[in-house]
C-alpha cells in the first residue's frame, strides 16, 4: 500500500532519450541522489539525475520524515566502540544536515509541513540507556536533557529530549528542490565502463558517477550488498488520534515510533531483518493502537527498507579505492533523511575537491572489528541461505497451500514457491534469489518473497521490487 506522503504526486519527468554528456551522473532518484544534485547545482556543477521508475518512489516514499540528529542511543554507542572524536564528528555531520535543510526551505521558500520541534527518546523499563545516552550528547555539546514529562498514552520510565529538531512532508519538499535538476525517470542503468553509463534509453558520459541507489546496482569491487543488511519496518496511519507535540522513538526492541502529520497520527515499528519474522506485524501494530488508541481508525499502512551497516554510521564517499572518479551513498540504518543531508555535501565537497571534516568517518573503505564481524556473518548467512536452496526438495504440492497463503512446494520434481490468491489462483516463482541464489522466504504481510542473505525482494508474480538483485525471477 501506498504511504500517505505518495497520495503526492510529483511533476513526472522525461525518460534520457539517446546520447548526453555531463559533469557528474547520479544513479537514484531518492532523497540522498536529488539533494546531492541540488547541492551540486548550487555550486554550478553540471549533474544529470537518472532513476529507473519514478523519483523518491523507494525508500524516500515510505520514510516516517523525520529530521532530526537523535538517531536512538548512538552517541553512546559509538563513544563506546570508537571513542569521543567519531561520535563528535557524526553529531556535528548530522546537526549541520539539521541547518541545512532549514537554510534550503527558507530560501526557496518551500511550503512541506516543515515544522520545528522536539524529538524524544523513551524507555519502558530501561533507564539507565536514557541516562547514558543523555550524559554523552549533552558532552558531545547537544541541546538535551531527560524527562518524565511525555505525552503519550503510556507509561514510560524515562525519556530524553534533543531539542529544536524537525519534521516535514519530504514529496512537498522534493517537488520544489527537482525543478530545476536533469533528471530522467524510467531509465534504468544496465552497465558503466570507464567513463560510460550505460541505461536501456541510452548512453551518458560523466566526469564522475554516484551511485546513491538503496543498494548500489554494480556490486563489485565494493562488495556493499555484504557489509551491510537489510531490515523492513512498518506503520500505519491513523485517524481519530491525539496529536501528539513533537516526533517519539522507543529505544526498546519492541519499541514503537510516533509522529503526528495534520490530522493523523504515524505508528511505526516491528523491525526485522528482511527474509525474517515476516508475519503479523501489521497486526502487532493494530494492536498497539486498539489497546492505546481505540478512537483511532486505520487509513494507510506501508513498510520500508533500510540498510544497516556494522557500526551505525553509513558507507559514504569513494566506491572504492580502483577508481577517483565514483562514489557510493548507502546504508542510512533508518536515519535516512539527515544522513541524505550528510551525503549530499559530502560528495559535493569530493568533486569539488574540498576538505570536508566528517569524510573519514563515513568512508566507505572503513574496515573496524564491526566490519570484519558483520562480513563474516553475511558469509554464513548466505551460506545457509545457498544450502537451503539445494536441500531436499518438500513433500507439498501446488495443491496442498491454502487460498490466501504461500508455500515452497514440489512442482514437477522442482522445488518452487507458489502463492494462492484468496480466489484460488496460483502464482509460481523459483525459489532462488535472481542475485546470488539464495532460498528466498515469504513474508505474508508484503505478500512478497524475499532474501535472508542480501535482502532483495520480489512480488508474488516475481517482480523486481528491492535490490541488491537486478531482474525478477520467473518459471
Amino acid at each position: 500500500m501506498d504511504s500517505i506522503w505518495q497520495k503526492d504526486k510529483l511533476t513526472e519527468k522525461d525518460y534520457l532519450h539517446g546520447n548526453v554528456n555531463t559533469d557528474v551522473v547520479i544513479v537514484g532518484g531518492g532523497m540522498a541522489g536529488l539533494l546531492t544534485g541540488y547541492l551540486l547545482k548550487e555550486n554550478n556543477i553540471r549533474c544529470a539525475i537518472v532513476e529507473q521508475g519514478k523519483i523518491a518512489s523507494g525508500q524516500t516514499g515510505k520514510t516516517t520524515a523525520k529530521i532530526t540528529i537523535q538517531h536512538s542511543n548512538i552517541y553512546s554507542k559509538l563513544v563506546k566502540e570508537f571513542g569521543f572524536e567519531v561520535a563528535q564528528k557524526y553529531a556535528n555531520a548530522n546537526l549541520t544536515a539539521l541547518k541545512n535543510y532549514d537554510r534550503i526551505i527558507k530560501l526557496n521558500n518551500i511550503q512541506c509541513h516543515y515544522e520545528k520541534c522536539n524529538a524524544y527518546l523513551y524507555t519502558l523499563n530501561n533507564p539507565r540507556k536514557i541516562l547514558l545516552e543523555n550524559s554523552t550528547a549533552r558532552k558531545l555539546g547537544i541541546d538535551c536533557e531527560t524527562t518524565n514529562e511525555l505525552n503519550l498514552p503510556f507509561k514510560t520510565s524515562l525519556g530524553l529530549v534533543f531539542k529544536n529538531q524537525a519534521q516535514f512532508n519530504p514529496i512537498e519538499f522534493i517537488e520544489e528542490i527537482s525543478k530545476e535538476l536533469i533528471i530522467y525517470e524510467n531509465t534504468k542503468a544496465t552497465g558503466i565502463d570507464k567513463n560510460k553509463l550505460f541505461t536501456n534509453k541510452g548512453t551518458i558520459h560523466f566526469n564522475h558517477i554516484v551511485f546513491a541507489t538503496h543498494v548500489p546496482f554494480k556490486s563489485f569491487p565494493g562488495l556493499y550488498f555484504a557489509r551491510e543488511h537489510q531490515e523492513r519496518s512498518y506503520v500505519l496511519a491513523l485517524k481519530n488520534a491525539p496529536k501528539l507535540e513533537g516526533i517519539y522513538y522507543g529505544i526498546d526492541d519492541d519499541g514503537v515510533s510516533l509522529r503526528s502529520y495534520e490530522d493523523l497520527l504515524l505508528l511505526g515499528g516491528c523491525s526485522h531483518r528482511t527474509g525474517q519474522n515476516s508475519k503479523d506485524n501489521y497486526t502487532k501494530l493494530r494492536s498497539i493502537a486498539k489497546q492505546f488508541f481505540p478512537d483511532s481508525i486505520e487509513v494507510a499502512h506501508w513498510s520500508a527498507q533500510d540498510s544497516i551497516t556494522p557500526d551505525r554510521i553509513p558507507y559514504i564517499g569513494r566506491f572504492s579505492s580502483l577508481y577517483d572518479n565514483r562514489y557510493v551513498i548507502t546504508g542510512f540504518c533508518k536515519w535516512g533523511m539527515t544522513n541524505s543531508m550528510v551525503a549530499a555535501q559530502i560528495i559535493t565537497d569530493y568533486i569539488k575537491g574540498n576538505k570536508n571534516d566528517y569524510c573519514d568517518i563515513y568512508s566507505p573503505s572503513r574496515f573496524n572489528r564491526s566490519c570484519v564481524s558483520q562480513l563474516c556473518h553475511e558469509m554464513g548467512k548466505s551460506i545457509k541461505g545457498l544450502s537451503a536452496s539445494y536441500l531436499a526438495i518438500p513433500d507439498k504440492t501446488v495443491n496442498d497451500v491454502k487460498k490466501g497463503t504461500a508455500e515452497i512446494v514440489n512442482y514437477k520434481g522442482k522445488k518452487v514457491g507458489v502463492y494462492k490468491n484468496t480466489e484460488g489462483k496460483c502464482y509460481l516463482v523459483p525459489i532462488k534469489c535472481s542475485h546470488l541464489g539464495c532460498q528466498l522466504k515469504w513474508n505474508d504481510d508484503e505478500k512478497t518473497w524475499d532474501c535472508p542473505c542480501h535482502g532483495s525482494r520480489f512480488d508474488y508474480k516475481g517482480n523486481l521490487i528491492d535490490g541488491p538483485a537486478q531482474k525478477g525471477i520467473s518459471i
